[in-house]
């Protein structure tokens, strides 16, 4: 393993790299935002083929860290971490659904939904946290950590996914909820596994804002994607999407994004692939936001490099309602390396799409609702052609948003007129009528 090598490096170009167990999230020349890099010659010494090969060989197996999505790909994400500092819960390896009948009613002859939420946590967010932990763990060992204190701002998923991770490696976690914006389910994630939980009376970027100066201090390790170990642990989704079909490249991905660290993830690893010789091209970027929290879609809209702050509006995609989100740089960087667009969700698009693709077998968060809406759109509109292949990446557990989904159904959801809901039907315990309403049921199928 110590014959691969990966280090911060500055994003924008500044001279300097550093080791990933310095507790570093910002360039100390510009102030900007880092990257992992890795040092691409030495991992030619396999050729693509060994390279699919060997990721092929550990697919889920239980050899030790190999069960791993992202650890079985570990020299092109953390080479230097060892074995005994690796903190895993057999994260990635997430299965592609089929959306046949889903891409029939749009028109669409090929459509998978990678189902990101089929992980330990129930969201993507673990195989960033695998990676950020791990390092960490090493780096206490190492003596390199001033603090053991792992801390994030979080609309819900990422302090699950921390607080898990903390609690297996046996490290304290702080997360920082805006109150009143965390599901219930989301909430008693942090709280069950012993993170220290504090509600603060503001939105996420507030709550982003105290992390941020708690990190500055040094009283606290900042485990938000504003810290490039995290993308370094998303960016296996890329990596899991081409090798599920068998190293061929999809023509879409379709993302919903928020602070906008997956859609830098995803570009690294197709792009490793790509230097690598493992595909020969990328497939488009859609990067999807809720029309409430979309500062992306305002720049990409008025043809803008810079995205520019924007105060988030309440959206029932609440892991989203992000107004400043902090990867926009390398977001835009991988929109234009992958001739990607922008698109946005309303609250009553984004609500009905999470119901159609339930009727379809799915059963979606209310963020893969936004990215779902936004392929409908694309596709409507011809940019996405009836014969491409298109994933859309749904990126949590839509079993963590029960009240979403029954608010929907029992059309309880303030401003949305909820077409498909389907409320039970109130009988009493009598064999004949409930024989009836079964046949006009059967009638109308």
């Amino acid at each position: 393993m110590a014959r691969y090598r990966a280090v911060f490096r500055c994003f924008a170009g500044c001279d300097g790299e550093y080791p990933l167990t310095q507790p570093l999230y910002r360039c100390p020349r510009c102030d900007g935002l880092l990257q992992v890099t890795h040092d691409v010659d030495p991992l030619r010494d396999r050729s693509a083929t060994a390279w699919m090969k060997l990721f092929d060989e550990r697919w889920m197996r239980t050899q030790w860290p190999y069960g791993s999505g992202v650890w079985g790909k570990r020299e092109w994400v953390a080479p230097d971490v060892t074995d005994e500092n690796i903190v895993s819960t057999n994260e990635g390896g997430t299965n592609l659904f089929w959306g046949e009948r889903l891409g029939k009613e749009i028109g669409l002859r090929d459509l998978w939904v990678k189902l990101c939420g089929n992980s330990h946590t129930g969201s993507f967010k673990d195989l960033g946290m695998t990676v950020l932990v791990s390092v960490v763990q090493q780096a206490v060992r190492q003596g390199a950590l001033g603090t053991r204190v792992l801390c994030c701002a979080s609309t819900g998923d990422t302090s699950a996914s921390l607080a898990a991770y903390g609690a297996a490696a046996g490290l304290p976690v702080a997360v920082l909820l805006p109150r009143g914006l965390v599901s219930a389910a989301q909430l008693v994630q942090p709280l069950a596994h012993g993170a220290r939980v504090f509600a603060l009376e503001t939105d996420f970027d507030g709550c982003m804002a105290v992390v941020k100066e708690l990190a500055r201090r040094g009283a606290v390790y900042l485990a938000n994607s504003m810290n490039p170990l995290r993308i370094e642990g998303q960016k296996t989704v890329a990596i899991e999407i081409v090798q599920q079909f068998d190293w061929e490249t999809p023509d879409w991905v379709i993302l919903p994004s928020g602070n906008l660290g997956n859609a830098a993830a995803l570009y690294a690893g197709f792009k490793m692939m790509q230097d690598l010789g493992l595909l020969a091209r990328m497939p488009r970027l859609c990067v999807a936001q809720a029309a409430q929290a979309n500062p992306m879609y305002r720049a990409f809209a008025a043809g803008k490099d810079t995205v520019e702050p924007i105060h988030a509006e309440a959206t029932l995609a609440s892991a989203i309602q992000i107004g400043n989100p902090v990867s926009a740089p390398r977001a835009m960087a991988a929109l234009h390396a992958m001739d990607g667009v922008v698109e946005q969700a309303t609250e009553q698009e984004l609500a009905d799409a999470c119901a159609r693709a339930d009727r379809t077998g799915l059963y979606t968060c209310p963020h893969t609702g936004v990215a779902l809406a936004c392929l409908f759109k694309l596709r409507e509109r011809g940019i996405i052609e009836a014969d491409q292949r298109v994933v859309v990446v749904s990126t949590a557990n839509g079993l963590k948003f029960t009240e979403f989904k029954v608010g929907y159904h029992e059309q309880r959801l303030a401003g949305i007129a909820a077409t498909r809901a389907n409320a039970p039907v109130v009988l009493p315990p009598d064999v004949e009528r409930v024989a009836s309403a079964i046949a006009e049921m059967a009638a109308g199928a």
